[in-house]
This record gives C-alpha cells, sequence and structure tokens, in this order.
C-alpha cells in the first residue's frame, strides 16, 4: 500500500473512475450580436474559442469574459448564457441545436451559424465544443464536488493554448465522422480534464470546499490518496485519520470543512463509482464487485448501490445492457 502519491497522481486516480462513456463534438460559428441559453446538458462540458473574446455566466453567477484560446470546463454541464455582449437577451440553445441535428444527440457532430449577418469584416466567434458523458448517479458523481465552472487561462498556463488548439483541430476531424471519431474524442477529454484539473489547483484558484481543495491539503490528500487507490481495504475513520497523522476528531472536522462530506460518505461515493465503472465495462458478478470495493457481502453492497444509484445492481446491469443495445442497433 503506498503513501506517496502526489495531488497530480490523486486527480489521475479519481478521474480513473470517471472515464468517458461517449462523447459528441460541435463547432459554432457566431457572428455578433448574439447571446444564447443552455438549459443545461447532461454529462459535461469542454469548449475552447477562436476570434473575438465571449462572456458566459454559468448557473447564475457572475459573467466571465473568455479570451480566445483559453478553455472552459462545466464539470456538471450546468446552466449557463453564452453572448458577444453582457446586455444581450439570450435565445435558446436547444432550439438552433434541433435544426442543425442528425439522429438522437451524440450521434453526430453539429454545425451551425449564428447571430448577426456576419458580413465582411463581422466580428466572428468560434466556439469548439466537447460535450462527454459520464456516469452519474443522483448528483453522487465526484464531478459534483466541482464548481459549476472553471476556466483554464491561456495567458496564465503555457500549455493551455497548445492543447487549446489540439481540441479545435479534434472537433474540426471529427466533422467527417471518421471511424472510430467518438473514441477518440473520449479519450483525448480525458487527457483534457486531467490538464485542467491539475492546472486549476496549481493555480490556487480552487474554491473552499470540494475535493479539488481536498488535494491541496496534505493532510487531507494522504487519506483521499488512499480511498482512491485501496478502496477495498476496511477503512474507518480511525484508520484514516492515522494515514493523515492527525487525530480523528481534528481530521473529522478538517475533513467535512474542506470536503463538504464526511470522510466515510466520500469514501462510499469512490466505492459506488468504481463499481459502477465496472458494471459499465461488462463485469456482471455482482459479488467480485462488491468484494472489489471492499464489501465482505454482496447483500451489503446492493443495498449500499441502491442507496447510491437509485437501482440495485441487477437494475443497474440490465438497464446499460439494453442502452447499449439500443446505441449498438442505431449505430
Amino acid at each position: 500500500m503506498s503513501t506517496a502519491t502526489s495531488s497530480s497522481d490523486l486527480i489521475g486516480l479519481v478521474l480513473g473512475t470517471l472515464r468517458t462513456e461517449r462523447a459528441s463534438t460541435a463547432r459554432f460559428t457566431l457572428s455578433a450580436p448574439w447571446s444564447l441559453r443552455s438549459d443545461g446538458v447532461e454529462g459535461l462540458l469542454i469548449r475552447v474559442s477562436l476570434g473575438e473574446p465571449y462572456w458566459i455566466e454559468a448557473d447564475g453567477a457572475e459573467p466571465v469574459l473568455i479570451q480566445p484560446g483559453d478553455i472552459v470546463l462545466l464539470p456538471q454541464g450546468a446552466p449557463h448564457i453564452v453572448r458577444s455582449a453582457r446586455e444581450l437577451a439570450p435565445l435558446p440553445f436547444s432550439g438552433l441545436l434541433a435544426q442543425h441535428m442528425s439522429g438522437a444527440h451524440g450521434d453526430h457532430p453539429i454545425t451551425f451559424r449564428h447571430g448577426g449577418e456576419g458580413g465582411h469584416g463581422a466580428a466572428l466567434t468560434e466556439l469548439f465544443s466537447l460535450h462527454l458523458w459520464m456516469p452519474q448517479h443522483r448528483g453522487q458523481s465526484l464531478l459534483s464536488w466541482l464548481p459549476p465552472l472553471i476556466v483554464l487561462r491561456a495567458a496564465e498556463v503555457a500549455t493551455t493554448r497548445t492543447l487549446a488548439l489540439a481540441t479545435q483541430a479534434l472537433v474540426d476531424e471529427t466533422l467527417t465522422q471518421v471511424p472510430g471519431w467518438q473514441l477518440v474524442t473520449a479519450r483525448m477529454a480525458d487527457l483534457l480534464l486531467v490538464h485542467v484539473l491539475r492546472a486549476h489547483l496549481q493555480s490556487g484558484a480552487a474554491q473552499a470546499q470540494g475535493w479539488l481543495a481536498g488535494i491541496g491539503d496534505k493532510a487531507i490528500g494522504k487519506a483521499l490518496a488512499q480511498m482512491h487507490a485501496n478502496p477495498e481495504l476496511p477503512w474507518s475513520v480511525a484508520s484514516l485519520s492515522r494515514v493523515s497523522h492527525q487525530s480523528r476528531s481534528v481530521f473529522s472536522e478538517r475533513f467535512v470543512q474542506r470536503m463538504g462530506t464526511t470522510p466515510m460518505r466520500y469514501l462510499a461515493d469512490v466505492r459506488m463509482g468504481i463499481a459502477s465503472q465496472q458494471f459499465e465495462q461488462g463485469q456482471a458478478d455482482v459479488a467480485r464487485v462488491a468484494q472489489d470495493v471492499g464489501y465482505a457481502s454482496e447483500k451489503a453492497f446492493s443495498r449500499a448501490f441502491e442507496r447510491w444509484a437509485g437501482q440495485t445492481p441487477s437494475q443497474y446491469l440490465k438497464l446499460r445492457t439494453n442502452g447499449a443495445q439500443i446505441r449498438r442497433h442505431k449505430g
């Protein structure tokens, strides 16, 4: 059992339980003036842009000006508004998407032009978007502990512009729908997530609560690393406090302060996230999965999984199998 896990390694461990299930891309050419409102999406969004800056307002927060080359992450796909100027009233994104969508959402890349007349010299913003679907159940995904909007500035982090350009090239390539485009998009997005979250943490911009803040706390980070690296071990608050070299009471109080949840609740979420990933990857032996995530009893595991997912393991497996069959039939 290793205890020398760094913050970056821990981010990798966390994201290892959040592998992208499927992905889609979009490119929007927007001519000022323009303003669009999204009611939110299932999964997460990663966006980069070229051309003119634009404003984004996520989930009712203060508007943020986005410069070309910045990377925007909406970890929970929160409702948001994007626009060329702050005073513009937004139109719904959904109507434009429906007009330009072929098949079900996610089956094909989406492109459209919108906004002013777009004549010679018009102020254009090109938005390149990655939409990632990840297992999320009743808000218990690890992504739910992130702020609704994360912006990685090209002017502040040297590698951001290179990653943004790579993302733009990826989106453009997917427009031809070459074989495997969704898989390539999903895997690149996993790498982008690691980079964005690591850079966000190192910039000191991480919010006061959530696992990014926990990773930044050396004592709590040690406990988090062990929960993610060894979820099958019989952890308790006492044993986790020893890993963090703190008393039980200090550890418990500090964990809740940093993470916004208790150590055992966090551990349960980690275990269930790993279990759901195994189910998604085709593991149908519930007893084996229960053992892998630290449950001696299949019955106890099934009760815990149902509390977390709102479904028993067998119901969850049946639903995922049916969903995969439908996608194969449509494809």
